[in-house]
């Protein structure tokens, strides 16, 4: 009934004659209509039709006249036609919500006689909870106040431009390999989520019964990983592939689906708009070793907006970046199951002010990879606060890792020399190190605390710690400027940021 008698067809006003009273149809002298079924039932905000309502008049068609709740809403004029069919439809409204709405086909021959269908719609209360199960092929709303449930993998394919309001929540089920649960934005689609500071757009699980308006769940803990899958936006910037190659999937999306292929010679490429969105409990394996991350951005162009980022307990990375040039503004990880930032395929865009919270599964709070093929390009991150634990690195640097990491300030991690080389920053392997000595990988204005009797050499390895100094705690002169994560973030809300 929900689904408007969906084997009648949405307001299926064809096929049959038509039934009153549970009495066949009586036609007033030599008029008929047919296929009005006598009720039916829907939510508010539904549309039904566009269907056929078939009339006919053997002395000839002279009008049939629409009435809702008896006022005329659409007149027909014929000029004589003996048979004639009309596509109606019908988009129900707020102010429809429980009510019943009494619908009148009231045709009329050339002689006067008339016949009236009446059809009665029951309007029961607007959905507010939307399972989404099919790939989104046209343009589409995610509406304020609703929450959206992906059933599956939901691509937003090329051509089709998703919206979601300010306020929306998304909620992943629950899958893995094949099925688990993304919402993907493909090459040559977009995504317009423009969130606001009051009403951040979340993408979580349906286990979690966060409600719109609510910035923190009511029912999971932040630390809380792998419930579903995450946001993966695709683009056709230029990436560095190995074999030299145009095109590469993405990781996260089964090879067979060929919408998570992204790469391309398109710097200026434009997926669309991410502004205040917090990404919670995600990380699904699709196979071994194989996660999704909470924010994946594959060839992403520069024309794409993305800032106000929060990813909380995902079970692989937080935000990686695969080429592409986007840029990306004030962002925050907290307790990411792998390493907070990871870089890859000669990323090319700025990271501006940014705080990494390191949680219990956190391998490297930044994870930078050099390119794989003969294009060459570098990113910047600068403006960084960094809180560690006794299990995370501050950094890895590897093979052939090259940009400009700057006015970053660390604390919170273990001597390396305790852990096992946890709590340091490293360049892996002859490229990164070359590229260091070379100026193409370069560090700039880095300041730590340390733990006790820790020296900048310890932590700072390769020669790094020229560029880096040592400060008491919250004596830093460098770092994220928290101010732009309140009141929309959790981890703010949580009282994470209270002591930075």
């Amino acid at each position: 009934m929900k689904k408007f008698l969906r084997s009648l067809t949405t307001f299926a006003f064809a096929a049959g004659l038509l039934m009153a009273c549970g009495e066949e149809e009586q036609p007033i002298g030599s008029v008929s209509i047919s296929g009005v079924p006598p009720t039916a039932v829907i939510e508010a905000g539904e549309t039904v039709g566009p269907v056929s309502v078939s009339i006919s008049a053997s002395d000839g068609l002279a009008s049939v006249v629409v009435r809702k709740d008896g006022a005329t809403i659409e007149t027909l004029n014929f000029d004589g036609e003996t048979s004639a069919s009309h596509e109606f439809s019908y988009t129900s409204t707020e102010e429809d919500a429980n009510s019943n709405l009494v619908f009148e086909f009231v045709a009329t021959d050339s002689n006067g006689n008339t016949q009236t269908a009446t059809h009665v719609l029951t309007v029961g209360e607007i959905a507010t909870t939307i399972r989404i199960e099919e790939n989104i092929e046209a343009d589409a709303v995610w509406e304020t106040g609703k929450a959206y449930i992906l059933g599956g993998r939901i691509t937003v394919t090329n051509g089709a431009t998703l919206t979601i309001e300010p306020g929306v929540i998304v909620k992943g089920e629950a899958g893995s390999g094949p099925n688990a649960t993304a919402l993907v934005i493909a090459r040559g689609a977009r995504i317009n989520a423009a969130g606001e500071a009051d009403q951040p757009i979340i993408f979580t699980s349906v286990a979690d019964e966060i409600e719109p308006g609510m910035v923190a769940s009511p029912n999971l803990d932040p630390d809380i990983e792998g419930l579903w899958g995450g946001l993966i936006v695709l683009g056709r910037a230029p990436s560095s592939f190995a074999g030299d190659v145009s095109e590469v999937q993405i990781e996260g999306i089964p090879p067979s689906d060929t919408n998570g292929l992204y790469g391309g010679d398109d710097p200026e490429d434009d997926s669309g708009v991410l502004r205040y969105i917090s990404i919670r409990h995600g990380g699904s394996n699709i196979g071994e070793g194989n996660e999704i991350n909470g924010l994946t951005l594959g060839g992403v162009g520069s024309a794409t907006v993305v800032e106000n980022i929060e990813v909380v307990a995902n079970q692989d990375d937080g935000i990686e970046w695969f080429g592409g040039t986007v840029s990306v503004t004030n962002a925050i990880i907290w307790n990411s199951g792998d390493d907070a930032l990871d870089t890859d395929q000669a990323w090319a865009g700025t990271m501006d002010n940014f705080i990494l919270l390191c949680g219990p599964n956190t391998d490297h709070a930044m994870e930078v990879d050099g390119p794989e093929g003969s294009f060459n390009a570098a990113h910047t991150l600068t403006n960084g606060t960094v809180v560690g634990n006794d299990v995370a690195e501050l950094g890895d640097f590897r093979d052939g890792a090259r940009g400009t990491f700057k006015n970053i300030y660390f604390f919170g991690f273990s001597d390396p020399a305790e852990t096992e080389g946890r709590g340091d920053l490293s360049l892996s392997g002859d490229l990164s190190l070359a590229n260091f000595e070379n100026g193409i990988l370069n560090f700039e204005n880095l300041e730590a605390t340390l733990a006790e009797g820790v020296t900048l050499e310890t932590v700072f390895r390769n020669g790094t710690h020229e560029h880096a100094s040592q400060v008491a705690l919250g004596e830093n002169t460098v770092g994220a400027d928290k101010s732009a994560f309140a009141g929309w973030s959790w981890a703010a809300e949580a009282g994470q940021l209270d002591e930075l």
